[in-house]
């Protein structure tokens, strides 16, 4: 059969230009536990942009023959020397109808699954069948495409939660595909969650969802009620998708606060509450600041998914792949803005809408 693909790529190269194109690639046979899958679907996720864009500057974006580039920063190009010349595949997770197979895996072909592993803005990707998730008879592409970063994301913050040995989280920017996967969770699992969003229309959004601790960051008494949300479900952990600027230090402050009410004296090291706060995400890509009024007992770090998967225990992990697929249409559903043609992502005015990440806007190529 033909295994001729065409895969979205991007280059930066050594004079501070980033190239993105697609590029022609020949796919080999499907070996042992290999899948040759015809993808349908692949939602543009924040992550995708990372390796899609990196720090160019989006202003000098502009298309050059069957291309677009951009100009990356000359302060930035130093943390970008190992990918210089190399043309590097996007696309984290996607969905599509596998085509062939290896000898092992032959009652796969004909079957629509769901794929995690990269490179999936693509027309076919060649993948392992360890990293996809069949999806029940009849099931679109569209149903599939998205069931890996954000649900597995949204499942990692509550069994991350367990496993530390907090009961409740905080969650910011939470008006996101992935914040609202989360409120389900929570109301379904039984577990606190405090919700930090940026304006009244967002607030609305998510109590609409059922969502009972909502806090606008925008709003006078942001902190008041931030502290109060804090105090009401006993949230010592927080999950930030912004990593700039102050939101981690302002929501463990709170935490800090409500852990002050009860305490029995003076503690001249603040109190013993331990409090975690994990950045998740970079949409503000300035610096991380802390101002420290809270204590001692406090840990801030990152938080990625495919480590975190790693660390879960494998059952664990495997109950979480199959909620999600149960739960495709209901808790894990995405709702899409527009779809894109693969040659589609190469408009300049494409790629300016995709990249605002507006909330609850979201994005799907349809190679």
């Amino acid at each position: 059969m033909d295994r001729d693909s065409l895969e979205l790529r991007s280059t930066v190269q050594a004079d501070g230009t980033l190239r993105l194109h697609l590029e022609p690639v020949s796919l080999p046979e499907p070996g042992p536990g290999q899948l040759l899958v015809r993808v349908e679907a692949a939602p543009i996720n924040p992550s995708d942009l990372g390796l899609m864009f990196g720090p160019a500057d989006m202003a000098t974006l502009a298309r050059d023959g069957d291309a677009l580039t951009a100009r990356i920063p000359d302060a930035a190009m130093p943390a970008l020397r190992s990918r210089i010349g190399q043309s590097l595949p996007i696309g984290n997770e996607g969905a599509g109808t596998v085509v062939a197979a290896g000898p092992d895996q032959q009652q796969m072909v004909g079957r629509r699954v769901a794929m995690l592993g990269g490179a999936m803005f693509a027309r076919l990707r060649l993948i392992g069948a360890g990293d996809c998730l069949v999806l029940p008879e009849g099931a679109g592409a569209e149903e599939g495409a998205a069931l890996f970063v954000n649900p597995l994301t949204a499942l990692g913050f509550v069994e991350t939660m367990r496993a530390e040995g907090h009961k409740a989280i905080v969650h910011a920017p939470a008006a996101s595909n992935l914040g609202q996967m989360l409120v389900r969770i929570c109301q379904t699992d039984g577990v606190g969650l405090v919700n930090i969003v940026r304006s009244p229309e967002q607030v609305a959004l998510l109590r609409g969802l059922g969502a009972a601790h909502v806090v606008d960051s925008s709003a006078a008494g942001f902190r008041a009620e931030l502290t109060e949300a804090i105090a009401a479900t006993g949230a010592t952990l927080s999950f930030d998708a912004i990593g700039g600027g102050e939101t981690t230090s302002i929501v463990l402050n709170a935490m800090e606060a409500v852990a002050a009410r009860d305490a029995a004296s003076y503690g001249l090291y603040g109190s013993g509450v331990a409090k975690q706060g994990y950045i998740y995400g970079a949409l503000d890509t300035g610096p991380t600041i802390l101002r420290r009024g809270f204590g001692f007992s406090w840990s801030v770090g990152g938080w990625l998914l495919f480590r975190a998967l790693q660390r879960l225990d494998p059952a664990t992990v495997a109950r979480m792949r199959e909620r999600v697929v149960e739960e495709r249409t209901t808790t894990f559903a995405s709702h899409y803005t527009a779809r894109i043609p693969l040659e589609g992502v190469l408009d300049p005015e494409t790629v300016a809408a995709f990249v605002r990440k507006s909330t609850g806007a979201k994005y799907l190529i349809t190679p």
